[in-house]
């Protein structure tokens, strides 16, 4: 499958001014105002971002057991993920190739069978058709000339790393390993499976009246830190944060990460080297999705536009083993979430503005500092070259 079999070809813009993106660190230029307010832009990056490269889309969790499903929406296609009787997870067009009836309307437990609510075609956790009730009239469930092989759900490449769950639309992407790769071997110390998700009382979810990517890039940079995050600048200065830059991935490190002081104290990941001791990384994996890793604790959030000025953030916070995940440890897992979640309530109200900045004719992108923002310059020109 290519782009073109999903969205319309998108219209070109001006190389030149991609060009200018794509350039080294102190000669390039931001990406225009366009970009984050433009419909014609968003096509685009339908067509050429969201469906070829590797995106997330959900984490594994939300469907633990065979059976459990849940319906997925990528730029306005609908998909669907189920866990099989082998336990892997699968990602599906969400659509019966019988009249193109929505198959999953809900998360929940799907059962054996993933049956459409149409004429209850029903198809296997694989994708496989099993049944097809009355097809050659009543009572006959079996039609001489119509073999169920021609009419399996579409599949959709997809790969899980640290339970999160990613997919590649068109199916020309890279192989999912090597597009984890880089990042699975900076964070190989982390036994991912040794992660356990919060449950629902871990998951929370902002919505933003601002164009995706001004919410990726302010999670690359600390440079915003003293004056939008005062309370965590407090402890966590700007000065004791490194930059991270990576080609399919960018963001910073700390080098003070001690939680012990708010009084929470969580299992922790066995067996990390000294450095671990002080040090947590975030880092925005190209495209939408902002993770950060602690020596006690996993974060992710994954962004999901809708339209050219507005987005949805999920975050989803894991813990080391079963222990912080029952019900005697809802307090602390309370205090962990409320932590995080007034960190990014603080970045809202900057993301927001800068969308709203963004509208004025007088701004044209803007500039990168000299030091500060390579990070957000890394995005910049990933996401030119996706446009290219």
């Amino acid at each position: 499958m290519t782009d073109a079999a999903v969205f319309p070809a998108a219209r070109a813009f001006d190389p030149a001014v991609l060009a200018r993106v794509d350039a080294d660190y102190g000669a390039a230029k931001p990406l225009p105002a366009e970009a984050y307010v433009s419909p014609a832009w968003y096509d685009a990056e339908r067509a050429r971002l969201w469906t070829r490269r590797w995106v997330c889309l959900a984490a594994a969790s939300y469907i633990p057991n065979p059976g459990d499903a849940i319906p997925l929406d990528l730029v306005g296609v609908p998909l669907f993920a189920v866990r099989g009787r082998d336990g892997e997870v699968r990602v599906f067009h969400n659509a019966c190739p019988h009249r193109g009836m929505k198959l999953v309307g809900e998360r929940g437990a799907a059962g054996a069978l993933i049956t459409c609510p149409y004429h209850n075609w029903a198809f296997g956790l694989g994708g496989e058709l099993r049944q097809t009730p009355h097809i050659a009239g009543t009572g006959r469930h079996a039609c001489e000339g119509f073999s169920k092989r021609d009419f399996r759900l579409k599949q959709v490449r997809s790969g899980v790393w640290f339970d999160q769950v990613f997919v590649n639309l068109s199916g020309d992407a890279e192989p999912f390993e090597a597009f984890i790769a880089p990042l699975a071997e900076r964070w190989a110390p982390f036994d991912g499976g040794l992660l356990r998700h919060g449950g629902e009382d871990s998951v929370m979810v902002f919505d933003l009246e601002a164009n995706w990517k001004l919410a990726v890039e302010n999670f690359c940079e600390a440079y915003h830190l003293p004056m939008v995050h005062p309370g965590l600048n407090g402890y966590s200065r700007l000065e004791d944060h490194l930059n991270i830059e990576e080609e399919t991935f960018s963001g910073q490190v700390s080098l003070v990460y001690r939680p012990d002081r708010s009084g929470h104290v969580l299992p922790r990941f066995p067996g990390l080297p000294a450095a671990w001791e002080t040090r947590a990384e975030y880092v925005a994996l190209y495209p939408n999705v902002l993770l950060g890793v602690h020596y006690d604790h996993f974060k992710a959030i994954r962004i999901l536009p809708d339209g050219p000025d507005r987005c949805r953030e999920t975050f989803d916070i894991y813990y080391v083993g079963d222990g912080p995940t029952g019900p005697g440890a809802a307090n602390l897992r309370a205090t962990v979430r409320e932590t995080w979640r007034e960190v990014f309530q603080e970045d809202v109200d900057v993301v927001q503005g800068m969308q709203k900045g963004r509208a004025s004719p007088g701004f044209d992108g803007g500039v990168f500092t000299p030091v500060l923002e390579g990070p957000s310059w890394r995005f910049h020109r990933w996401t030119a070259r996706a446009m290219m």
